[in-house]
């Protein structure tokens, strides 16, 4: 399981060190895509997979599904460690994240997330003023 918070620096040439603790279980491979509220996600290769066979059961006659899957494949790359465990990004994924020089690499269950430092900060204070809102709907659901 990924988790934890990391803060870390994108470098002049855009290569992003992932984290120690975290490179074994992502493995050598990756798959670096366009994420959720300008975030970028890294998902290990079986993640992935297990990831587009799901995706592959949605209807595509649905604007919103054919919308979502552009989204995400067509921003899909595949990564791979160098000697010093960083990747690179690349210019259109740094672009739609707004990454700058400093970021936050976060372990979320089945995948990581890259935010812009600044961007994080302020998307964790908001979703941490309605914890407990959020409690309330997973337990409507069951989850919580």
């Amino acid at each position: 399981m990924l988790i934890g918070e990391y803060q870390h620096t994108l470098d002049t040439k855009k290569r992003l060190a992932i984290p120690a603790k975290l490179r074994k279980e992502i493995g050598e491979r990756m798959i670096l895509t366009r994420g959720l509220n300008s975030c970028l996600f890294i998902y290990p290769m079986q993640q992935w997979e297990k990831l587009t066979e799901k995706l592959s059961q949605l209807p595509v006659g649905q604007g919103d599904t054919r919308s979502f899957l552009r989204l995400l494949f067509s921003g899909a790359v595949e990564v791979e460690l160098d000697q010093l465990g960083r990747i690179l990004v690349p210019d259109y994924l740094k672009a739609y994240a707004g990454l700058g020089t400093r970021v936050v690499v976060a372990g979320v269950f089945d995948r990581l997330e890259v935010w812009d430092e600044e961007k994080w900060n302020n998307y964790k204070q908001e979703v941490e003023k309605n914890t407990d809102m959020i409690a309330e709907k997973l337990g409507e659901l069951g989850l919580y």
